[in-house]
């Protein structure tokens, strides 16, 4: 009779569909292949991994990339999910964590600060791993002994030991899980791509001026990894400026992020689009990308060579850099005629309305070399040394110049060229100074406003110079034909803004001077 029922049962077993078996998660090793350095800290990275069969892999390297960059490409259909796990990793490589985790369920002997407390013997007891957001360190230690569980405080702890704690610790980790759907291929490579922070370089440029008519220009590079090894990885240095608009949001699915921490980046972030002004945000903008400061350097009559977006990708080759180190090196180098000049600048003393302004301006006068980008791609912001014959003669920020365009790049303060500017408004004939006229619904007072430029050369050797008269309103008249051009912040102003410039030859000992006069509006 119990034959026949096995019979039965096993027939019966045989009819019904077989349960799908679980299949352990098949580690995997990721290499980045590729990484795309920018200039403010971030890159993009390039990871390879070649999965088999159908199934779930493992990859402990888990990215945390910037929010709406990480994206998968493979020929199959391939999920990805970030998993918090309890791992073992050697004691002697892990940081001394929790003591009641590192040493749940192992024998211990806790000894007390003093000696008027005997020794606590028992097991470590072990209690099940909360969520992210409600762990929490624990007040006491819990021990389980003969007699129940003892609650101790940790700050009476002078020490504790366990005889077989081992070699190896737990820790949650995050790992990346890949699931790979249905396939006849053998193999199938998936390419990883995100952008994240760590990784990143920094440019500098060494003009050498020994020779007194062609300069030899250098670019330098230093690239800090701060992210992963890199192992025969393509490295290439991104010029331009690149809008990575989420860069300050890390990606749900980065494993050190939480939804609260999400929504608060993304509300900073928003708020920093509200307040574009912030200080201190965009003066490490304007170096780290290329956002020319003031436009007090811009080349005079300088024409484009640029085609296309405003990038450019300079390979160094394949490098192998391990996290923490640092790698300096010379990415190009090229030779360029160059004019030696001196460059006096006056800036505009008024706002857009016409109103004289309150803070104090500076009119210093600088050394300068005019020269076109010698290098076959474009030469991108960060700092410039100029030397001559072994000597340190100044460093200023070099900015964006395309390859074959001309820039002009401030040395050193001109001590021996002395200059003067003065400007003064003059009366109308009843006194008043002004006239009133309506535009647009608005009174304004007109103006007339005359100005002086004086400079002398007190050096031995003649100099080439340029002068630039930045100025608001409509100019009326000015000595020596001086170039007249607009410049791009008084577009929508009542008073146009604008520039002379004058470009002359002043001789050892010879001074000039220079009259203009223009009328302005003021509100009335």
């Amino acid at each position: 009779m119990r034959s026949l029922r096995n019979l039965i049962l096993t027939l019966v077993a045989l009819a019904l569909p077989a349960a799908p078996m679980i299949a352990a998660d098949t580690p995997v090793k990721s290499n980045i292949v590729g990484v795309d350095l920018f200039k403010n800290g971030l890159a993009i990275v390039k990871r390879e991994v070649t999965l088999g069969k159908p199934g779930t892999y493992l990859i402990d390297d888990v990215p945390q990339p910037v929010h709406g960059t990480f994206w998968i490409d493979s020929t199959g259909n391939v999920e990805a999910v970030v998993k918090m796990r309890d791992v073992e990793v050697p004691a002697s490589e892990a940081a001394p964590g929790n003591l009641q985790d590192d040493l749940a369920g192992k024998k211990v002997v806790v000894h007390f600060k003093g000696d008027k407390r005997a020794p606590a013997t028992g097991t470590m007891v072990k209690f099940k791993v909360a969520k992210v957001e409600e762990a929490s360190v624990g007040r006491y230690l819990v021990l389980q002994t003969a007699k129940g569980r003892v609650y101790i405080e940790p700050s009476e702890v002078a020490s504790v030991e366990s005889e077989d704690a081992g070699d190896k610790v737990i820790r949650r980790r995050p790992q990346l899980v890949l699931t790979l759907g249905e396939t006849e291929k053998v193999e199938t490579k998936v390419t990883i791509r995100y952008i994240t922070h760590g990784l990143s370089w920094a440019p500098s440029y060494r003009l050498d001026i020994s020779d007194p008519k062609t300069l030899t220009l250098e670019q330098h590079a230093v690239v800090r990894n701060e992210l992963s090894d890199l192992i025969n990885a393509e490295v290439r240095l991104i010029s331009g400026y690149p809008s990575v608009q989420y860069a300050h949001v890390r990606s749900p699915l980065s494993p050190r992020t939480s939804w609260a921490n999400f929504f608060g980046e993304l509300a900073g972030h928003r708020a920093r689009e509200i307040d574009a002004t912030s200080n201190s945000f965009v003066s490490q903008q304007r170096i780290a990308f290329n956002n020319e400061s003031g436009a007090f350097n811009l080349a005079i009559g300088a024409t484009p060579a640029g085609e296309g977006v405003d990038m450019h990708y300079q390979s160094i080759g394949k490098r192998t850099l391990a996290d923490g180190e640092a790698l300096a090196l010379t990415v190009a180098k090229g030779k360029s005629e160059y004019e030696r000049i001196v460059e006096w600048l006056v800036p505009d003393t008024r706002d857009a309305y016409g109103r004289p302004e309150g803070r104090e301006h500076t009119d210093d006068v600088w050394d300068a070399l005019k020269f076109k980008n010698p290098l076959s791609f474009p030469m991108t912001t960060g700092p410039a040394t100029v030397t001559a014959n072994g000597q340190f003669n100044g460093q200023r920020t070099t900015y964006w110049v395309n390859s074959g365009e001309e820039t002009l790049l401030r040395v050193e303060k001109a001590l021996s060229v002395r200059t003067r500017s003065s400007e003064a408004e003059q009366l109308n004939k009843d006194g008043s100074g002004r006239d009133l006229i309506w535009i647009g619904g608005r009174q304004y007072r007109k103006t007339t406003v005359e100005g002086e430029l004086s400079v002398s050369n007190h050096r031995k050797e003649d100099i080439k110079l340029l002068i630039r008269r930045r100025f608001s309103g409509e100019l009326v008249q000015a000595d020596g034909e001086p170039k007249r051009q607009l410049r791009e912040e008084g577009v929508y102003s009542v008073n146009k803004r604008q520039e002379l410039v004058w470009t002359l030859p002043l001789k050892s000992g010879e001074e000039k001077k220079f009259k203009y006069s223009y009328t302005v509006l003021l509100p009335h």
